[in-house]
């Protein structure tokens, strides 16, 4: 059926054409063709003009944020309550290592002129003179040897022992200070730690309280939080935990070297025994 009634509209369509007046019938139809293609040629960039200012419009009712520092996305991200943490950790960390740098210098432990003027002073017999000195001296060497003249009334083995006895207390009281060091390098990881998990808490709530997913940018803050106080919980203690071991092992020499340069300089007194009556 159908293509029987297809048949006769074809041939009637040749037939059209093809009849008397079929230059005029076929200008008819290109120029209806041509005007059809011009009319589509036309609408096609009018759509895609409308499109792209729909789109400028979008991007202008959206502008794209301006561009933080990244000192500025630190502290926005660390929030009011670990900035405040963290500036005292660090505060706190420069100002033990710049005392510790201060005074881990052989130039303070064990002054050189102290060294001589002592010597000066035994040499010549002057021995009270010589206690003076170094009771007068603040330095780790001067407290050493004021300790072991103090005792030479005992005989040498027992200022010997009083000389221990002091670089064993001054041993502990500057490793006493340096382990503020290595206290500020265990505390900053943890209070990263505590940070990375006050973050997540936070970002995992957000997801909870909402009916649909949150967006990228609210679930950012709690998760910047969580990855930034880790982040500076280790940029302070990877120096403090360096410093503390460089500290230690000064300290280590120090008190080898000390304990050699006061036994030499007490060594005259070796013949001496422990006086009786």
């Amino acid at each position: 059926m159908l293509v029987g009634s297809c048949e006769p509209g074809r041939e009637g369509l040749m037939a059209w054409l093809t009849g008397p007046g079929r230059l005029g019938r076929i200008l008819l139809v290109v120029c209806l063709t041509a005007s059809g293609l011009a009319a589509l040629t036309c609408v096609s960039p009018a759509v895609a003009v409308a499109q792209d200012e729909e789109i400028a419009a979008d991007a202008a009712a959206d502008p794209e944020p301006e561009g933080k520092s990244y000192l500025t996305f630190l502290v926005e991200a660390l929030g009011l309550k670990y900035v405040i943490i963290f500036l005292l950790l660090s505060f706190g960390l420069v100002a033990l290592l710049v005392m510790c740098f201060m005074q881990f210098r052989k130039v303070v432990m064990m002054p050189p002129a102290l060294s001589q003027q002592f010597e000066q002073h035994l040499e010549n017999k002057e021995f009270q003179q010589a206690y003076e000195l170094a009771k007068n001296d603040e330095s780790y060497l001067g407290r050493v040897l004021a300790a072991g003249m103090s005792k030479l009334q005992s005989g040498y083995p027992a200022a010997v022992e009083a000389m221990q006895a002091a670089e064993n207390e001054q041993a502990m009281t500057l490793e006493h200070k340096i382990s503020y060091v290595s206290l500020v390098g265990a505390l900053a990881p943890m209070f990263g730690l505590l940070g990375t998990v006050d973050g997540m808490v936070a970002a995992f709530m957000l997801i909870a309280q909402r009916d649909t997913a949150p967006k990228p940018s609210e679930l950012a803050v709690g998760i910047s939080q969580a990855l930034v106080t880790t982040l500076i919980g280790l940029w302070l203690a990877i120096p403090a935990i360096a410093c503390y071991g460089l500290f230690k092992n000064w300290l280590q020499r120090f008190n080898t070297d000390v304990d050699d340069e006061a036994m030499r300089l007490m060594a005259q007194f070796k013949t001496m025994g422990k006086k009786t009556g």
